[in-house]
């Protein structure tokens, strides 16, 4: 089979156009990421043709991303650029067969596991602070959903004010690609999630004292809304960075002898910045760890934030070798 003429570049449009069909905006993001890496790469190494491309190539490039990234940073990218290069392979731009000579990188399960948590006690303690200080904010609305229900961000931006029902109360998370709310596994993360009642009294505040009275470029009314519309993911994970710094809920003490006043983490955009802060994600590995810890079942709790059993156990549920103990202490029968 005779090879054709492809620039890099052009394959990667074709493939990211193709996969645009069936994954999520972040995924497509992730991609592009990942393969705009590997193109810079080829540039610098004068490849302007896949077809000049070799597995040799592709582990020097492996190499290369090694010597500034952790290897599970690495393993994604190359996950990446095989399933590309077999892309490749299908529109005769590179040999067939390449993209089985890509080894993926091998990482240790100890650097495979993110072990970066919220504990139940420091949630507690930044909720009554936000209650207390800044209640039915969108901050402490963003913050109180995503510990008291453990979704990720992208359920969260998904929802709508009528996807909140203060009756039941619950708030009903559903997957709405064509008007910018697509959720991770698609229809499969359809749920409603149930909330207690002052959960749904903080939320209902919200909505009606202080939600911007905006829609967004769809005319859908977001829940968690700014001044200019439904609220971006970076400007969710700015709150959750802000408000999990150690400095906002411990009385202004900073752990790390840093004078708060003068600390420009805890600046808006910098908070990343503070070694104790977290990422939404941390929320949610502290909500599975609380859930499991308080004896609610794996899989109700599973369900509830749209996991499998078998992920729960290995990314999420952090509880230490006692609490995990304690949990079985009640089912131990004298055998």
């Amino acid at each position: 089979m005779e090879l054709k003429p492809t620039p890099p570049r052009d394959a990667r449009s074709r493939y990211l156009n193709k996969k645009q069909t069936h994954v999520t905006e972040k995924t497509i993001y992730n991609y592009d990421t990942a393969l705009t890496r590997f193109i810079g790469f080829l540039d610098s190494e004068g490849t302007a043709d896949m077809r000049d491309v070799t597995s040799d190539t592709i582990a020097r490039f492996e190499e290369w991303r090694l010597e500034s990234v952790k290897p599970i940073t690495a393993r994604n990218d190359m996950r990446t650029i095989r399933n590309f290069i077999q892309f490749c392979e299908s529109i005769q731009a590179v040999p067939v067969g390449l993209h089985e000579l890509i080894q993926i990188t091998n990482v240790k399960q100890e650097d495979e596991i993110c072990d970066d948590v919220l504990l139940r006690e420091e949630a507690v303690q930044i909720l009554d602070q936000l209650d207390k200080y800044q209640y039915a904010s969108l901050r402490h609305v963003t913050l109180l959903l995503l510990w008291k229900c453990g979704m990720r961000i992208g359920g969260l931006r998904a929802l709508d004010v009528g996807d909140f029902d203060e009756g039941r109360p619950a708030v009903q998370i559903r997957h709405r690609p064509e008007t910018g709310t697509p959720l991770k596994r698609k229809q499969n993360s359809e749920r409603d999630v149930l909330i207690r009642p002052d959960t749904a009294d903080v939320v209902a505040d919200f909505i009606r004292n202080r939600r911007p009275d905006v829609t967004d470029d769809h005319d859908r009314e977001p829940l968690i809304a700014t001044d200019y519309g439904r609220a971006s993911r970076t400007t969710i994970t700015k709150h959750v960075y802000l408000s999990t710094s150690p400095c906002f809920s411990n009385g202004g003490t900073c752990p790390f002898n840093e004078d708060p006043s003068d600390c420009r983490a805890t600046q808006w955009g910098h908070a990343s910045k503070c070694p104790g802060s977290v990422s939404p994600h941390a929320l949610r590995r502290g909500y599975v760890t609380a859930a499991r810890n308080a004896g609610q079942p794996k899989d109700v709790t599973g369900d509830r934030v749209n996991m499998s059993g078998s992920i729960l156990d290995k990314h999420y549920d952090k509880g230490t070798h006692d609490e995990k103990a304690e949990r079985r202490k009640g089912y131990l029968r004298d055998i």
